[in-house]
C-alpha cells in the first residue's frame, strides 16, 4: 500500500503564547512517536507545499484572505479572538497546512498513494467561510475536498470528522453541496455549541452526550455514518481526524480509549477500500493530552495501514 506522510517545519514555529493547548510539541510528539514506532518507514515523507490563492478562495472570501494575509505580524502576536491568534510565523504555516490537504489529495487521486496523513497545524475545521476560530485560520480538510471536486474531477466525496468538537467550519462552508456528504461525531453542549441542527440535507451530524464513551461512537458510526455513506457512494475520503474526545485529554467530556480510535480507523479503511479506491486523506484536527495525542494518532495510522 502506498502511503504518504505531509508536514512542514513552519507548523513548528507557528505558536498561540505560553501554555496555548494548541502548541508545536503536538507535532513533534506525533512525529516522534511515528518515527519511534516504524510507521513512517511505511510511509513517503512529503514537505507541503504553500497553498495558491486560488486553492484557498474555493473554500473562503478572497477578502478574508487578504485581510488575514495583512493581520500577520512582524513580531508579537495579533489576536483574533480569544482562543485564536497570529505570530510571525501562522500565515506561513497556515498555508502550509492547507497546502498539505491540497498535495495529499493529489497524491491519492493522480499518484497511486491509497492513504495520506497531514501531520499539520494549525487546525482547520473551525474556520469559516471569512471567520477564524477555535484556533484555526483556513479550513484545511474542506480545501482539500474542493480540490478535489473542482479541480480533480471527482464527483463525490466525503468528510468524516471525529472531533469532539463540532466541525462547524467544514459544516458552514459545505453544506447544502450535493457532491459532499459530511458525517460527523462531537459533544454536546462543547465550543462551538453548534450542531445538533445540522445545515443542510447533505449532513449527517450525531451528538454524544458528556461522559459517553466509545460505545455511543459506535452506535453512531454503524447506525448513522456507514448508511449514509453506503447510500451517498462516495469515491474518496477525507478525515478530520480529531483526538481530544480521549478520556485523558481534559479538552472535553467524553470517554474514548486507543482502542476507540483504532476502531473508527478500521472502519474507515474497510468502507474506503470497498467502495472508494482506498482513497483516504486525513488531516490533523485537534488533540491536547500529548501522550494520549501521540498514541492515537499511531493507531490511527496502523489502521489505515493495515499493520496491525
Amino acid at each position: 500500500m502506498k502511503a504518504a506522510y505531509i508536514t512542514h517545519p513552519s507548523c513548528m514555529q507557528h505558536e498561540m503564547g505560553p501554555e496555548h493547548p494548541e502548541c508545536p510539541e503536538r507535532i513533534a510528539m506525533i512525529a516522534d512517536r511515528l518515527l519511534m514506532r516504524g510507521i513512517l518507514d511505511c510511509m513517503d515523507s512529503f514537505e507541503a507545499p504553500a497553498a495558491t490563492a486560488e486553492q484557498i478562495g474555493r473554500a473562503h472570501d478572497m477578502r478574508y484572505y487578504l485581510e488575514m494575509r495583512a493581520a500577520a505580524p512582524a513580531e508579537g502576536y495579533v489576536n483574533l479572538d480569544p482562543d485564536t491568534s497570529m505570530n510571525a510565523h501562522t500565515w506561513t504555516a497556515a498555508l502550509h497546512a492547507a497546502g498539505a490537504a491540497v498535495l495529499a489529495t493529489e497524491l491519492v487521486v493522480r499518484e497511486g498513494y491509497q492513504r495520506a496523513f497531514c501531520n499539520v497545524r494549525p487546525p482547520g475545521h473551525h474556520a469559516e467561510r471569512a471567520q477564524a476560530m477555535g484556533f484555526c485560520f483556513f479550513n484545511n480538510v474542506a480545501i482539500g475536498v474542493l480540490h478535489a471536486l473542482e479541480a480533480l474531477g471527482l464527483e463525490r466525496v466525503a468528510l468524516l470528522d471525529f472531533d469532539v468538537h463540532h466541525g462547524n467550519g467544514s459544516e458552514a462552508i459545505l453544506a447544502g453541496d450535493d457532491r459532499v456528504l459530511m458525517v460527523s461525531t462531537f459533544q454536546t453542549r462543547l465550543y462551538p455549541f453548534s450542531g445538533e441542527q445540522a445545515l443542510g440535507r447533505n449532513m449527517c451530524n450525531v451528538a454524544l452526550p458528556p461522559y459517553s464513551d466509545g460505545a455511543l461512537l459506535r452506535d453512531a458510526v454503524m447506525g448513522h455514518w456507514l448508511p449514509a455513506l453506503r447510500e451517498f457512494a462516495p469515491q474518496m475520503l477525507f478525515v478530520s481526524a480529531g483526538f481530544d474526545a480521549h478520556r485523558e485529554d481534559d479538552m472535553s467530556h467524553l470517554g474514548w480509549r486507543d482502542e476507540d480510535y483504532a476502531w473508527i480507523s478500521r472502519e474507515i479503511a474497510r468502507f474506503a477500500d470497498e467502495h472508494c479506491e482506498g482513497r483516504v486523506v486525513s488531516t490533523l484536527e485537534g488533540g491536547y493530552h500529548l501522550p494520549s495525542l501521540a498514541r492515537c494518532v499511531e493507531a490511527h495510522l496502523r489502521a489505515l495501514l493495515a499493520l496491525d
